[in-house]
């Protein structure tokens, strides 16, 4: 991806004490595809994460093809959060993306309300992991696409959903994960999907 530069605030933002509502959100995806950025650039506070330097204990294991540049990688989780408005706050959780980490997102779903899962389109068949262990837990989630620079595809988002068989109620959207206005759309994306659900229930009989 290019150096675009994320709309982040100059100073962190204090919880409000109007805040009365948290929901835990999920970021998952395969290795490479901009979850740490992602929980970087929307986080009013700074960010936790256990990023460690690529060695080569990975060579063989981490498939690095489409991601040559990348030096460092998540081996537990990503952490921040983000007021959507005084009420109603998102404690943000990036997964770790290498096959060999798969084990802690299951523990990391515990307790969430929903997630987002992050597609590189270079490297779609990274997704159908994420997608399936949302779907085994039943958690609601909406599909993000971070388009990358130098990738030339530029699938329109309904060859995407057709390639990743999402079902037509499943949002899936366009993102910058660089950017703050843009992974704060995808945020309230996904919290109106919840709201929806949660109608839905409700009027069924």
């Amino acid at each position: 991806m290019g150096s675009a530069i994320s709309e982040r605030p100059s100073r962190p933002t204090p919880l409000a004490d109007a805040a009365e509502t948290g929901l835990k959100i999920v970021i998952v995806g395969g290795f490479g595809v901009g979850k740490t950025t992602l929980v970087r650039s929307v986080s009013d506070i700074r960010p936790l994460n256990t990023e460690e330097v690529m060695t080569d204990a990975g060579v063989g294991v981490d498939e690095t093809n489409a991601v040559a540049t990348k030096t460092t990688t998540t081996v537990a989780f990503d952490f921040g959060r983000i007021s959507l408005n005084e009420r109603m706050v998102l404690y943000l959780f990036g997964a770790p993306g290498q096959e060999r980490f798969w084990f802690l997102w299951d523990r990391l779903f515990s307790g969430t309300l929903g997630a987002v899962v992050l597609v590189d389109t270079r490297r779609m068949d990274d997704s159908w992991y994420a997608i399936d262990r949302l779907e085994h837990h039943r958690t609601p989630f909406v599909v993000a696409v971070n388009r990358f620079d130098d990738d030339p595809s530029r699938y329109s988002l309904e060859e995407i959903r057709q390639a990743l068989a999402l079902p037509g109620h499943v949002p899936l959207i366009d993102c910058d994960a660089r950017v703050r206005s843009s992974g704060k759309d995808v945020l309230i994306t996904l919290v109106n999907h919840l709201h929806e659900l949660a109608m839905t229930r409700e009027m069924t009989p």
